[in-house]
């Protein structure tokens, strides 16, 4: 796994192009992204909502993607903790000649140790007299505040990505369909940080998965076993399960191993099943469902979608 992930800089001024080299990821700056597909600007297009969060503030970044694929244009919000800031207020920007228009309020939003809110918030992304994405619990406050209708096409989850940084366990929550509650996911592990002292200490990787606290993958050897996907069953629910943390054990700094989580449909078994030996190939071959290929749904009628976990680990 050797692409190159970079984090947008939702702490630095400027507007600067997502993925560029001064926006490399830095030390324990967590980031959570949520990509949906709708109709904005009179064309259907990507929007990315980012939430990142450091020692000191969290920062707000909303990216709609243009006519290129590579050109995005965003805009940017610290939200800093200072008493006498107002966590409220709106930024302009034009797609293609269009105005844009984000509003925010977070004057009470809880963020309960996370990087993205939880509740008692808004974020409303309006163009020409539509809000054609609205993110957040106070939807109410939010068509009351910008005056606009809402669209007529509903916005499509695509993916959610998280960057997590630890020594040994991630954690991160996921809906598997929009409708039903929050699942706890932990990543778990060893200390291992080589192949090499692996093998002078005789001491053997491994990899866990819990899911509300249940053990659903038990990776042995896995410094064998490094990239791989498996099947499991939360309730009811089929999930595939892939990894890659070839760079937690063969690359030395700091490095990300690559975990993406999928409910899966009987729509979308036949494809999965294509993949006779995904140890074979690089993680980065499975993340084609990042560019928003929206042909699936669950069974409940919500858009499917995948939660991609970036697992940064730090000596």
């Amino acid at each position: 796994m050797h692409d190159s992930i970079v984090i947008p800089a939702c702490f630095t001024s400027g507007e600067r192009p997502i993925g560029e080299p001064s926006t490399m990821i830095r030390s324990g700056q967590s980031a959570f992204m949520s990509v949906y597909r709708t109709k904005i600007a009179g064309q259907c297009r990507l929007i990315t909502v980012t939430w990142c969060k450091n020692l000191l503030l969290h920062g707000l970044s909303v990216s709609v993607q243009g006519q290129d694929e590579e050109e995005q244009y965003r805009c940017k919000v610290e939200l800093k903790p200072w008493y006498f800031w107002r966590k409220q207020g709106s930024k302009q920007f034009t797609v293609d000649g269009r105005t844009v228009d984000v509003v925010w309020d977070l004057k009470a939003a809880k963020f309960n140790g996370e990087t993205e809110p939880q509740s008692d918030y808004y974020v409303a992304i309006v163009c020409q007299e539509e809000v054609v994405l609205l993110v957040g619990d106070m939807k109410k406050d939010a068509f009351r505040k910008t005056g606009c209708r809402p669209s007529l096409i509903e916005p499509i989850l695509v993916s959610r990505k998280e960057h997590l940084f630890g020594k040994r366990k991630f954690c991160t929550r996921m809906k598997f369909h929009m409708r039903e509650n929050f699942h706890e996911i932990m990543i778990e592990c060893n200390n291992s940080s080589s192949i090499s002292s692996a093998d002078q200490s005789g001491y053997d990787p491994e990899l866990e998965v819990k899911i509300d606290g249940k053990l659903v993958l038990h990776v042995k050897h896995l410094h064998w076993k490094f990239r791989g996907n498996e099947s499991v069953y939360v309730g009811k629910t089929k999930v595939e399960v892939y990894w890659d943390v070839h760079d937690w054990l063969f690359s030395s700094g700091l490095r990300h191993g690559m975990f993406i989580f999928s409910p899966e449909t009987s729509s979308s078994s036949s494809s999965s099943s294509s993949l006779s030996d995904p140890s074979s190939a690089p993680l980065s071959t499975l993340i084609n469902t990042e560019s928003g290929d929206d042909n699936n749904e669950n069974v409940d009628g919500s858009s499917r979608y995948s939660l991609f976990v970036y697992a940064w680990k730090m000596e």
